[in-house]
């Protein structure tokens, strides 16, 4: 087995990247190069890695949030104009946000925890201190617990049940339905579920990544989700795109990702 197959939030990561040139194009062809020259890790890499890291020093998610946002600014943030102003505001303040930045930032919570309540807690705690909306968490909890049940070995079935018994979300579409009418949304509720069923709908990692950006929707954010999940379901991720996706990084990030995995490796 090749360890760097099995990075914990490396697949989030790669999904991240590799969506990150579709993200306005509309792209509804699977047939892409995942890593052109001009592909790049954006804020959903950025504040995976913030959670990640709150995770590693019991630091609070609002906190690590504005540190990495603050640190890691435009162009490979591509922050939402009120994440942004959040960052810039003397008193940030949770914002009543429905946006997918909630559930994109969350991956490291599914890996970490090992108790359902635990990951449903956290992803909530990780959401709120922006997107505090309803909406806004129940996308970071779905996603969360959809890796979770993922790492712990359900079934493709008892995934799909449980999300959509807990959630209401509709997970009984498939990729080419979803392909035909969807386009870009940037809120929770129209891009999570789409995500899981770009996961759900795939025989392999590589064609999760592909049917999330052939959806033509926000790319980078629905693959990033999209990614995590599929990491934890299929346990193995292609070494070619851990390397890849890792060269990306500046040092610090990627200091990260191995401080995660030595503290929680799959």
């Amino acid at each position: 087995m090749n360890p760097n197959t099995h990075i914990p939030i490396v697949g989030s990561i790669i999904g991240d990247i590799a969506g990150s040139t579709h993200e306005f194009t509309g792209n509804k062809d699977p047939n892409v190069d995942l890593f052109p020259p001009d592909a790049e890790y954006t804020d959903d890499s950025i504040l995976t890695l913030a959670t990640a890291e709150a995770l590693l020093t019991g630091s609070g998610y609002g906190d690590m949030y504005l540190i990495f946002g603050q640190r890691h600014p435009y162009p490979y943030g591509g922050y939402g104009v009120r994440f942004a102003e959040w960052l810039r505001s003397e008193d940030p303040m949770p914002y009543n946000s429905w946006g997918n930045g909630s559930a994109m930032r969350v991956s490291p919570i599914g890996f970490a925890l090992d108790t359902e309540a635990d990951v449903l807690r956290e992803a909530a705690r990780s959401a709120a201190v922006t997107h505090d909306h309803p909406e806004g968490i129940k996308g970071a909890q779905a996603t969360a617990l959809a890796l979770f049940l993922a790492r712990k070995g359900a079934s493709r079935d008892e995934l799909r049940s449980a999300i959509t018994t807990r959630f209401g979300y509709d997970l009984s579409r498939t990729v080419e339905q979803v392909r035909a009418v969807y386009h870009f949304n940037e809120s929770c509720q129209g891009t999570v579920p789409e995500a899981l069923i770009a996961f759900l709908d795939a025989p392999d990692f590589e064609a999760a990544i592909r049917n999330a950006i052939s959806l033509g929707g926000d790319a980078d954010t629905v693959a990033c989700i999209t990614g995590g999940v599929a990491q934890a379901f299929f346990k193995a991720v292609p070494s070619a795109f851990v390397e890849q996706a890792l060269n990306k990084l500046p040092v610090e990030l990627r200091g990260i990702v191995a401080r995660f995995a030595e503290r929680w490796p799959m």
